[in-house]
């Protein structure tokens, strides 16, 4: 099924995608533009409706959580969602170039990178390899939840989405201005593997709640 995508408003786009989640935790998925009609039709360009930078984790895979297909999604992942220059690059790029009106930063719970960030705190002692550099980017969040008295996994896990929210509006001029300009929103989601819902926790420039938790 080939569905014309319509939307190019920041609050149209975050609809669109969580209507789509809605229908893979239910179990009722569409699979849309996932044909070959779509393929051809977006074979000379792309026009994606939102840029969604999340965890490399493999069971986070974008397209099927969402219930998307081919040229909906802009999709940019690192492990623990950690910001470096490829990263912001690449989130620029769907925004001014492609001309997303919306970013997503996808966590969720049982994230490895987290939870080495945490144990590193905790036993003093941190990983090898390149695998340091991105504990290392995620202890600030860490600290930060810890900071604040939320110690529990999934305080941690949204702490160091929001962060991640502020750090691309901080880093990026071009992503900054465009959510003063109203022209881009930009959220935070967490994921839950259990039952495949994706929670809003942080927002940027789109008028949705964050659900206040006990």
């Amino acid at each position: 099924m080939t569905e014309k995508i319509q939307t190019s408003t920041p609050r149209g786009a975050f609809d669109l995608l969580m209507a789509g989640n809605q229908r893979f935790v239910t179990g009722s998925p569409e699979h849309p533009n996932q044909d070959a009609e779509r393929r051809t039709l977006t074979a000379p360009a792309q026009q994606p409706f939102a840029v969604l930078f999340g965890c490399s984790d493999s069971r986070l895979a974008a397209e099927i959580i969402f219930d998307r297909g081919l040229g909906d999604l802009f999709v940019v992942r690192t492990a623990g969602h950690v910001v470096g220059t490829e990263v912001l690059g690449s989130i620029e790029f769907g925004v001014a170039v492609l001309g997303a009106p919306l970013v997503v930063v996808l966590g969720h719970d049982s994230c490895g990178a987290v939870a080495a960030a945490c144990s590193a705190l905790e036993s003093g002692q941190t990983p090898g390899g390149f695998v340091r550099d991105v504990v290392e980017r995620v202890t600030p969040s860490v600290l930060a939840a810890r900071a604040a008295g939320r110690d529990k996994p999934d305080e941690i896990l949204a702490e160091h989405i929001e962060h991640t929210v502020d750090l691309l509006l901080e880093r990026s001029r071009v992503l900054g201005e465009a959510v003063a300009e109203g022209r881009l929103g930009v959220v935070g989601l967490s994921y839950r593997l259990a039952d495949g819902s994706a929670q809003l926790v942080a927002t940027r420039g789109l008028d949705a709640a964050v659900p206040i938790t006990p």
